[in-house]
């Protein structure tokens, strides 16, 4: 609805660089935006205490949100594991010290976006999303902030917390199993889990076929740290997808624990239906009409001055819609 192609990704990323520069240029309206997409992402530890100082936000919130933002891209990366690489993250933070964060990942085979939604003021990574956009629901999913998964992450801070080489014996013998080949211990100690859906566990797993050249150093440091929450280990450097994928497949395959591997997507949404507002650029369903665009906004501009609303609120409402009419700065 913004004149983009229908199934443009820059529909999140370039609405939400308008955004930023809107209140970079307006201090007044109390928000911080922050992030964005590559490089603009690692900026955020240093930009966010900046901006939100200025706005008078204690630092204790301001390090909740820092915190928020790192478990976030984490949890989007490593818990969750559903095909799509993240490139974008972004941090809106109010001056009464509200927050959300939005990322977006890229599936390149499929050449499809998802959108993920966080809202504050909680931070956790069990079932943490206020919703997840995609056009696509995957079918095999590594989901490890699924409440079906919480036995699976317990055995997993059990695992990290007893001797590396023991920890590494048990990766190998998840691996052996899931090439189908079972080592006599297996038979002999009874822990081969035959119940386990195969198909779903392949293509979960692979084309992760064997343990990450890095894994055993990292267990070594997960040792010598010893996490007491997921939080905590997800914070450890090195820890990765293939790892946290190594020590999914050990509670999966040795001990038996349930990991979901249904898609958490929230929203499957069907993106060309908002491209009949206003069209869009490449000309689905028609070429993007810029007196059609002002009509609509000169349309809500109406709407919202025959509404009820305060004097100062309808202002600011106001003044947000002219904006629209005004191409950003490049």
């Amino acid at each position: 609805a913004i004149g983009m192609d229908w199934d443009s990704s820059g529909s999140t990323t370039v609405t939400l660089g308008i955004l930023r520069q809107v209140v970079e240029e307006n201090p007044h309206l109390g928000i911080v935006v922050v992030g964005g997409k590559g490089r603009l992402a690692t900026s955020i530890p240093q930009e966010l205490p900046q901006r939100a100082e200025r706005l008078g936000i204690p630092s204790s919130k301001i390090e909740e949100v820092l915190l928020a933002s790192k478990l976030a891209a984490k949890t989007d990366n490593v818990l969750l594991q559903d095909g799509y690489q993240l490139y974008h993250h972004t941090v809106i933070m109010s001056e009464d010290g509200l927050w959300a964060i939005v990322q977006q990942g890229m599936n390149v085979e499929a050449k499809l976006a998802r959108r993920y939604h966080w809202l504050g003021p909680n931070v956790s990574t069990i079932e943490p999303h206020s919703g997840i956009a995609c056009a696509r629901r995957e079918q095999a999913v590594l989901d490890l902030t699924s409440r079906r998964s919480t036995s699976a992450r317990n055995i997993i801070l059990d695992l990290v917390k007893q001797e590396p080489r023991k920890t590494m014996r048990e990766v190998l013998e998840a691996y052996r199993i899931l090439k189908g080949i079972a080592p006599i211990t297996s038979w002999l100690t009874g822990k081969r889990q035959e119940h386990v859906k195969r198909d779903l566990i392949v293509k979960v797993y692979k084309p992760q076929s064997k343990p990450p050249r890095h894994l055993e150093p990292v267990l070594r440091k997960l040792y010598e740290v010893s996490p007491r929450s997921i939080e905590e280990l997800l914070l450890v450097e090195g820890v990765g997808p293939a790892v946290l994928r190594s020590l999914a497949l050990v509670s999966e395959l040795i001990y038996g624990a349930e990991i979901s591997h249904n898609d958490p997507v929230t929203a499957p949404l069907d993106p060309f239906r908002y491209a009949y507002v206003v069209g869009g650029k490449d000309g689905v369903p028609f070429k993007f009409d810029p007196k059609l665009a002002e009509q609509v906004i000169r349309f809500l501009e109406d709407v919202i001055q025959r509404a009820r609303i305060g004097d100062r609120e309808k202002l600011h409402i106001l003044r947000r819609l002219r904006r629209l009419l005004t191409p950003p700065k490049t």
